[in-house]
């Protein structure tokens, strides 16, 4: 099987995008055919799915949407489906998982055993001794969190660290010393594209998850400008609700399907 990076690579190429459809589903915001299913977030998602796809390089299911709501069967599904339907999109589990050696490596059975997942999101605060887990399974990604889109990430991430703000010691710590099975990558959000520049710079070719566009306002051209690789990719620009509540009505898979086109189309403009 290919690994999550080679995925990846194949994904951008073979699709010309480096849009990654988050999945947020929040049932009180799902239009009234869904209403009083029991799996009404797998069908609201499955049909996102299906009518994104066309346009998507990746999808990014948030695992506390569907947790919050005792759906982690539905998410089981959802990413069965995603891999039958839609092979070669690579799934991101967005987690966030960060804790001890022991616990992480019950974190990661999670994330690549339960829920065959492609890859997970991390946070290293813990250190190198709370991602290594992850890196013992063969294949599959692991995202660390770097420069958050979030207004309160630079409480902690410009701190100063021997010179330097602390997300640039994370970013140099990933790509120099972490990166043992080479499938790593970083989360820099799109509302930071100076930011972005600066990780690029610093990490070579290492794929970016970029979060921030669409309802958190990032803008595409200069996330695009910023981030992308020699090779005009090495981005996972992720839209969630400006995709998926494009419209709240019964329409709501068309309308995803012409925001994630728009998305797409936008981004590559820029490339």
């Amino acid at each position: 099987m290919p690994s999550f990076i080679q995925t990846l690579r194949q994904s951008w190429q073979q699709t010309n995008s480096l849009l990654c459809v988050g999945l947020d589903p929040d049932p009180a915001k799902f239009p009234g055919a869904l209403a009083h299913r029991a799996d009404a977030i797998f069908e609201f998602c499955r049909e996102i799915v299906d009518a994104t796809a066309p346009y998507a390089s990746s999808f990014k299911p948030q695992i506390a949407y569907f947790a919050a709501h005792r759906a982690e069967d539905q998410l089981e599904q959802l990413i069965a489906h995603i891999h039958l339907r839609h092979p070669g999109l690579p799934v991101i589990l967005d987690a966030k998982r960060g804790d001890i050696g022991s616990t992480a490596e019950q974190y990661a059975r999670e994330a690549f055993e339960r829920y065959r997942a492609d890859a997970v999101t991390v946070n290293p605060y813990m250190g190198f001794d709370s991602i290594e887990p992850y890196l013992a399974h063969p294949g599959k990604g692991v995202i660390v969190l770097c420069r958050t889109s979030n207004p309160g990430g630079s409480d902690l991430q410009f701190l100063d660290v021997a010179g330097r703000p602390l997300y640039q010691a994370v970013a140099q710590l990933a790509a120099e010393k972490w990166n043992a099975s080479g499938e790593l990558g970083l989360v820099v959000g799109a509302t930071f594209p100076q930011e972005i520049e600066i990780v690029r710079r610093m990490v070579g070719e290492m794929p970016l998850l970029i979060p921030g566009i669409g309802a958190q306002g990032g803008d595409v051209e200069a996330t695009v400008r910023a981030g992308r690789s020699a090779l005009g990719a090495g981005m996972l620009i992720n839209s969630s609700r400006a995709i998926i509540y494009a419209s709240k009505g019964d329409d709501f898979a068309e309308a995803a399907a012409q925001a994630a086109q728009k998305t797409r189309d936008q981004i590559n403009v820029y490339r």
